[in-house]
């Protein structure tokens, strides 16, 4: 089994941890990376894209030359989309979809391959746990990232972690991120990723399919 080094807030040594393979040192597939960062991406859009038909636009209503006798083309109306400013044919009505689907097996894939990157590289770093000496402090989390060489961290932590959330909010460069919600465009948008030691136990037994009491033993 892999292992991973343990510390707390102020970087001292905290113990080591036996980790899945199959979630921390599996191979990297990039394609299904790419795949998954592709639609999360895709999922914020909001597809809110409107033109005006020639109903809507802002423009006279009146015939813009008698019928006959002026030798140009029997036009009706300044709206029409061949004039500037006239009505669009056929242009998006707020009814685009970006959405692009993957499917669940292939996130879980991507989340593994996430993880072992981060990994492998020495940029996934354990906690034994985010909690501070005193009440919610941006300044202390502040420092304690700059100890730990993690300033543009992603912080993932159960979100009952008032402390944490309260600390990290208004930070300019890290995040506060609940272990359920862990994705992998949001580990890959942060060069380093601090996961506290039961958060990480949690998405060990997720990945694996195992009841998190036994991923921790």
């Amino acid at each position: 089994m892999a292992k991973l080094n343990v510390i707390d807030l102020s970087g001292a040594a905290a113990g080591e941890l036996d980790v899945a393979d199959e979630v921390f040192a599996t191979e990297v597939n990039e394609h299904l990376l790419w795949e998954v960062v592709r639609s999360q991406r895709a999922a914020k859009r909001q597809g809110t894209a409107h033109t005006k038909t020639r109903a809507e636009v802002a423009i006279t209503k009146a015939k813009i030359y008698r019928q006959k006798g002026t030798g140009n083309a029997r036009h009706g109306s300044r709206r029409a989309n061949v004039f500037k400013g006239g009505g669009v044919t056929h242009g998006p009505r707020n009814t685009v979809n970006h959405t692009i689907r993957v499917n669940r097996k292939a996130i879980a894939v991507a989340l593994k391959s996430a993880l072992s990157l981060r990994a492998a590289s020495g940029n996934l770093v354990v906690i034994k746990e985010f909690k501070g000496e005193s009440k919610a402090s941006t300044k202390a989390l502040h420092t304690a990232l700059g100890k730990l060489e993690a300033p543009k961290a992603l912080l993932v932590d159960d979100a009952g972690n008032e402390w944490l959330q309260l600390s990290a909010r208004n930070l300019a460069d890290a995040d506060f991120l609940a272990d359920a919600g862990l994705n992998v465009y949001d580990i890959l948008n942060h060069p380093k990723l601090l996961i506290s030691e039961t958060s990480l136990r949690k998405i060990e037994a997720r990945l694996t399919g195992k009841a998190a009491d036994a991923a921790a033993q």
